[in-house]
């Protein structure tokens, strides 16, 4: 008798134990969201919130002004640093009257096969998308193809 209470004395703590446990468990910690904003041919936030003004009808125009401009916008553009972890890149199109994209991807060829990359379109005049991504420590690069940026710097350190 004194056995078959120590057993299910055993199993009582432990699911005791396990029901205190569940609440933290099941607490994800949630994503972490990083708002961009694209304008003509550029990334608001990347280019430390300066809006170039850029008019721009095509992929042509933006590939005519970052020939122009774009090295020497990159060289005093903001490198994005997180800690590893989940993200939402909320990517809004402000005023570029074409559909535009969001790529996000390792900063070289090897970091492109051993790191997480995310993409995608859809991103009309005016509306806004999520990226969801696991980053891994290494670096990163990311831009719009569609809507030709530089590409920007992010270097996630743990």
């Amino acid at each position: 008798m004194s056995k078959q209470r120590f057993i299910s004395g055993g199993v009582r703590a432990g699911l005791f134990g396990l029901a205190l446990a569940l609440p933290f468990a099941a607490q994800a910690e949630e994503p972490q969201v990083i708002n961009l904003t694209q304008t003509g041919c550029q990334f608001l936030e990347s280019e430390n919130g300066v809006d170039h003004g850029y008019s721009t009808r095509s992929m042509a125009d933006c590939e005519a002004i970052n020939a122009q401009s774009g090295e020497e916008r990159l060289a005093g553009a903001k490198t994005l640093e997180l800690k590893p972890g989940r993200y939402i890149f909320r990517v809004s199109n402000e005023n570029v009257p074409y559909e535009l994209g969001f790529w996000l991807r390792g900063a070289t060829l090897v970091d492109r096969a051993l790191l997480p990359s995310v993409s995608g379109g859809g991103l009309a005049l005016g509306t806004t998308r999520d990226y969801e991504i696991e980053l891994k420590p290494g670096e990163y690069v990311y831009s719009c193809p569609l809507n030709p940026t530089p590409d920007y710097s992010l270097i996630v350190k743990g």
